[in-house]
């Protein structure tokens, strides 16, 4: 069973978006993929950051995570950037939203589901994604761990994310390093990345 802390550090800075509100570099990189009036899909948006720049960007987007009070945080942005997101507080191994979305997107989300449950979760994923959508996933792995806050994560293995994918043709995939400060400490985490595209029409 995996844990996140994130939910409780939400709840704790009310006031603080604790991992900030300009959109990571990940989000920026998709919007090749994203034609104004794409509709996206966020899993495991936190406090919104990703999900407020993809709707600055003429997208429809629908944005799921296990926190109410990192949604009502995400809320806020959103009205102060003038936008507006469809928030939905559920769990990502169960709750996924229904589609079509042109993109279904997870940034250092995912990673949260326990591995027994991932099967049926890229199953859902990929069911509620269009003909010629695209999925963008950054997962920590087991490569390099850094446990923060005493959270407990099934870390993806090598080739797992990959692999998941092997039925869609994969325009991008790397493994890297990130750097992280976020529990008050350098530090670092292993991470792969990926980009795919589901077979069919990209018309909308």
């Amino acid at each position: 069973m995996t844990h996140s802390p994130w939910a409780r550090e939400y709840e704790r800075t009310p006031h603080e978006y604790v991992l900030g509100t300009q959109p990571s570099e990940f989000a920026r990189a998709m919007q090749e993929l994203m034609p104004p009036g794409a509709r996206v899909l966020d899993v495991g948006c936190g406090e919104g950051r990703d999900s407020v720049f993809f709707a600055e960007r003429g997208c429809d987007v629908t944005s799921l995570d296990v926190s109410a009070a990192g949604l009502q945080k995400a809320e806020r942005l959103a009205r102060a950037h003038g936008v507006r997101v469809r928030w939905v507080c559920g769990d990502a191994a169960s709750d996924v939203p229904g589609g079509p979305f042109d993109l279904v997107y997870s940034c250092g989300a995912i990673h949260y589901v326990p591995r027994d449950r991932r099967p049926d979760l890229f199953s859902r994923l990929k069911a509620v994604t269009k003909p010629g959508g695209h999925h963008a996933h950054i997962v920590f792995t087991d490569r390099r761990v850094h446990v923060e806050m005493r959270e407990q994560i099934d870390y993806f293995t090598s080739g797992e994310l990959l692999r998941a994918y092997a039925d869609w043709t994969v325009l991008g995939h790397e493994s890297g390093v990130i750097a992280c400060a976020q529990d008050g400490t350098r530090h670092s985490h292993s991470v792969d990345q990926l980009v795919a595209r589901k077979a069919g029409a990209t018309g909308r």
